[in-house]
């Protein structure tokens, strides 16, 4: 089964589901990332700050897909936000993952409170890698609506994608309204959530129930109904299997609105804040 796919500001496109492998340790994410592409994945969203990106490419190179047929996402590290560290980490990262280029390059956090606050120094650099040819497609992650605003009145440059935390605890409504006013596309991260909360909140277990799915399934696919970016991450192949079953069926007016009514705010966030997340690796 083929994705949907969104068509981003920079005229590419992208698929709307992929697999993420945030926390999936690094030798089983050569078997993960394998499994996910038996099962149809063909977007790999994956990072510097992951220590995961050489499972990456031992799988797309283990693969036999064509590249053409594969999206691969690789994202700044904290401590590689100054222009040249910025250009040289990425072609590491492109050597782990065994390409010439990558599809999405990211800025992993904008650390405002980091480097003098200068993360457009940092986007900058990221366009010039655009323009080397080693990334197709260039964005940000984590960026709140003052971030992204200042990046683009900055350079005129409209990230691709800001990939933020999103689930219906956390709809990051202000994030995402101020991405998608700038024409850019929200992708969600933690889109289960973290803990198990939403899994098993009951309100979504009775959709899931309406349905004939699993919690998770309903949670995924109001992120789909929203025009969001989805890449869960499992390290069970039934599990990847569960999570890609979501295109056949869709939530209704009504059932959009009771996840919506579980928005909870700043409280419901579960991740660091944009705004003084500051952690930089040694």
């Amino acid at each position: 089964m083929s994705t949907p796919t969104i068509d981003l500001n920079d005229a590419t496109t992208i698929p709307q589901f992929g697999l993420g492998v945030w926390q999936v340790p690094a030798g089983d994410t050569e078997r993960v990332v394998s499994e996910a592409f038996e099962i149809g994945y063909r977007h790999v969203d994956t990072a510097q700050m992951y220590g995961n990106e050489e499972g990456v490419g031992a799988a797309i190179a283990a693969s036999g897909l064509a590249r053409g047929d594969l999206y691969v996402t690789t994202k700044v590290n904290n401590n590689r936000h100054r222009p040249a560290d910025a250009k040289d980490s990425a072609r590491v990262s492109l050597d782990k993952l065994g390409l010439d280029r990558v599809d999405l390059l990211l800025i992993h956090w904008p650390l405002p409170t980091q480097y003098d606050g200068d993360f457009v120094a940092t986007w900058e650099a990221l366009l010039e890698l655009r323009e080397e040819g080693l990334a197709t497609s260039v964005g940000v992650s984590n960026f709140q609506p003052e971030h992204i605003d200042r990046v683009v009145a900055a350079t005129g440059v409209v990230p691709a994608v800001n990939q933020i935390e999103a689930h219906p605890y956390f709809a990051n409504e202000a994030a995402r309204a101020a991405t998608v006013r700038h024409g850019a596309v929200v992708e969600a991260w933690s889109p289960l959530g973290q803990g198990g909360g939403e899994l098993t909140d009951p309100a979504v277990v009775a959709l899931a129930e309406r349905h004939g799915r699993t919690p998770a399934q309903v949670l995924l696919r109001w992120a789909l109904d929203r025009g969001d970016i989805v890449f869960p991450k499992s390290l069970s192949k039934a599990r990847l299997a569960e999570n890609f079953d979501v295109f056949d069926f869709a939530l209704g007016a009504d059932e959009v609105a009771t996840l919506a009514a579980l928005d909870k705010g700043e409280d419901g966030r579960q991740g660091p804040n944009p705004d003084s997340f500051d952690w930089i690796p040694a």
